[in-house]
């Protein structure tokens, strides 16, 4: 008998009333309520990250595709629309199988920022001679309005690509893509300097 009135006594002890399960979520409800703006902040933030890691991953990935099929390879920027894309100069083929395109999330925005024109004189090392226009091969981008990174089958990026990319979200974070000193890849940086 007491080994019987000891165990209801327990069990009783285990369970939670109905009172009590409100009375938790209620606490539940007010932590969330909180904590809630802070949150939105917090993926907001990781999106424009993320977005931003994905340019850069593409910026990689142009120039090995552009190095490894010995094509150039164009980064597009459509500003206007919030997408950004890879493909491959036409040439033998119309069009390129391994193409790739991308939407920015929403309250994200690209923008290109132009480059100064640069003349090709002013690249040339001493003792270097200016290409013939003959030997300079023309360019067919799929997308000639629209804001490109090109790289070369060298490895190299174009003298024309856009040396600055700025992604900005809804509350004025910016992130920059900018070309790196040595001209040979690009970097993420918090600022445009």
């Amino acid at each position: 008998m007491v080994l019987q009135i000891r165990q209801s006594w327990v069990t009783r002890l285990a369970a939670f009333t109905l009172i009590e399960l409100i009375l938790v979520m209620a606490i539940l409800t007010m932590a969330v309520s909180v904590t809630a703006p802070t949150l939105s902040n917090f993926f907001r933030g990781r999106s424009l990250d993320s977005e931003m890691r994905r340019l850069l991953a593409l910026t990689h990935a142009g120039q090995s595709r552009a190095v490894s099929e010995g094509l150039p390879m164009d980064l597009w920027i459509d500003e206007a629309n919030g997408v950004f894309g890879l493909e491959a100069e036409p040439s033998y083929e119309t069009s390129d199988s391994h193409a790739v395109q991308f939407k920015l999330d929403n309250g994200l925005q690209i923008e290109a920022v132009k480059q100064l024109a640069v003349t090709p004189a002013a690249v040339l090392s001493p003792g270097q001679t200016m290409p013939s226009v003959a030997s300079v091969p023309t360019a067919k981008l799929t997308h000639p309005t629209l804001p490109t990174i090109r790289f070369l089958p060298d490895g190299t990026i174009s003298l024309r690509s856009a040396s600055k990319l700025r992604l900005s979200g809804r509350d004025g974070a910016s992130l920059w893509l900018i070309e790196s000193t040595d001209k040979l890849s690009y970097e993420v940086r918090n600022t445009d300097k």
